[in-house]
């Protein structure tokens, strides 16, 4: 006689409560599911349960109920297939935002046996009355080219996202473009090549060109990065037409979400190159320094992409922040790896009006951390002071005071960076600090990394008729030979 196990546990009490008579009871229970499903509990056994209470007029439940078959419709994909029928039913509901949620909910599943349901909803949106419902199905034109891009084009659905650019609704003609520039991106990677004619190859023509700036200043903010994306690919005409952009993206400097700033950025460099006039040029550029100095207040993962595009755009224009150096010295809670990229700006930036400030930061932060934990913050900061001592020859006898007073502080690591970065700049200026080495040479004993070794041996080499006991420092390395690791030897 065989027992059954008692029907016992969370997920049995969950099945009971979704199939429950009370409607607010099914409600709690969805929630519940949903709560356990983000916590990463497999709660998939619950799939037909939670199936039959996609149908309601409570749009809260049928959000909650769309966003459990997103989850699980790679895993049970031919249970998805039982709502199709109400998935079809809600896009013709009178309700815009039902008919928007089961469009994109659609285009989530990223089931193939669904897709060719999917035709007929898609192409009724496409069409809609309402911009919202527009708007969603022009993204769902693109994930559905990602999944089945022949489809896309059988059913005249790329044709139709080019006519939606002329659309009356800004947002409409905002997602259009970033549903487009999606799929040329994807058609771009594909092999063979396809043409240019190419339906899939979004190519933004003059015309084009002016329904995208006029739809610019009236989208969503994330609406503006994907035209502003746009835009970056357009090649302008002439100079007229390339000075005409960058005026119409100028005001989006004073945007307060940083992705528009620093795309607006990116496109008047690219278009900055189309105008000959410096004045001009000038004139732009000093309209970006203020919106990029105000990212600097931003959270330091925001301040990180920033730092790291400002670090992009000095590389090309060193102009760009050359009276900014102050906002990029670091603060003391800064992470490491802000840090980081404020030196390398300030390097970047430094010049002989400046260098002084930036000298005097240095080595302010360096006393106070160099006998902390921060050792690679103060690995690096040795380093910035060596690629300015090298940069800039007005500044390289104070970048060696300062490394000499560092020497001073007997601290090992602190040394022996020191020692690599003299060792540049005995190269760089060859005989002009040879005063100097008797003090690297006093701390010999104090280098147990190989670079350091290296180094100090290099200069010993180089300059061994000035030194007195040259064999004999040598010597040290020679009685350790076998021991030392192949940059040293």
């Amino acid at each position: 006689m065989s027992i059954r196990a008692p029907r016992k546990g969370e997920n049995y009490e969950l099945s009971v409560d979704l199939n429950s008579e009370y409607r607010d009871k099914r409600k709690d229970a969805i929630k519940r599911v949903i709560a356990s499903m983000t916590v990463g509990k497999d709660v998939s056994g619950l799939f037909p349960d939670v199936l039959k209470n996609m149908q309601t007029e409570d749009l809260e439940q049928k959000k909650l109920v769309y966003l459990y078959l997103m989850n699980y419709a790679k895993t049970q994909p031919e249970l998805v297939i039982l709502a199709v029928n109400t998935f079809v039913k809600d896009s013709e509901d009178p309700n815009p935002l039902v008919r928007a949620l089961s469009i994109r909910t659609m285009g989530c599943l990223r089931a193939e046996r669904i897709i060719d349901y999917l035709c007929d909803p898609l192409n009724r949106a496409l069409k809609d009355e309402n911009p919202y419902v527009r708007k969603t199905a022009a993204l769902c034109v693109a994930k559905l080219y990602d999944l089945k891009p022949s489809l896309v084009i059988d059913n005249g659905f790329l044709s139709r996202l080019h006519e939606m650019i002329a659309d009356s609704n800004p947002m409409v003609v905002a997602n259009t473009i970033a549903a487009l520039t999606d799929i040329h991106k994807t058609a771009s990677t594909a092999h063979p090549p396809l043409p240019l004619s190419d339906p899939a190859i979004f190519n933004i023509t003059p015309h084009i060109l002016n329904k995208i700036l006029i739809a610019l200043n009236e989208c969503t903010e994330w609406g503006r990065v994907a035209v502003l994306d746009a835009l970056s690919r357009y090649i302008t005409q002439d100079e007229k037409e390339s000075e005409h952009i960058c005026e119409r993206v100028v005001p989006q400097f004073q945007h307060v979400n940083g992705s528009v700033v620093l795309a607006a950025v990116k496109v008047i460099m690219i278009h900055m190159r189309g105008i000959r006039r410096e004045d001009v040029t000038k004139q732009f550029v000093r309209k970006m320094a203020p919106p990029l100095v105000t990212l600097l207040s931003s959270p330091p993962e925001v301040q990180w992409v920033a730092l790291r595009n400002v670090n992009l755009l000095l590389q090309k224009r060193p102009d760009l922040l050359s009276n900014e150096m102050r906002v990029f010295f670091c603060k003391y809670n800064d992470p490491l790896y802000v840090k980081v990229e404020k030196l390398d700006i300030m390097v970047r930036l430094a010049n002989d009006n400046n260098v002084d400030a930036l000298l005097s930061e240095l080595k302010e932060k360096l006393n106070r951390y160099a006998s902390e934990v921060d050792v690679d913050f103060v690995r690096k900061s040795i380093r910035a002071i060596g690629q300015t001592a090298i940069s800039i020859e007005s500044s390289a006898e104070r970048c060696v005071n300062v490394l000499l007073d560092l020497i001073g502080t007997r601290i090992s690591y602190v040394v022996q960076e020191a020692v690599v970065v003299m060792k540049d700049i005995f190269r760089k200026y060859p005989s002009t600090y040879e005063g100097v080495i008797p003090t690297l040479c006093a701390n010999l004993e104090e280098l147990d990394e190989p670079e350091a070794k290296a180094s100090l041996i290099w200069i010993i080499g180089e300059y061994a008729e000035k030194i007195d006991n040259a064999d004999e420092l040598l010597g040290t390395f020679v009685d350790t030979f076998t021991e030392e690791s192949y940059q040293v030897c």
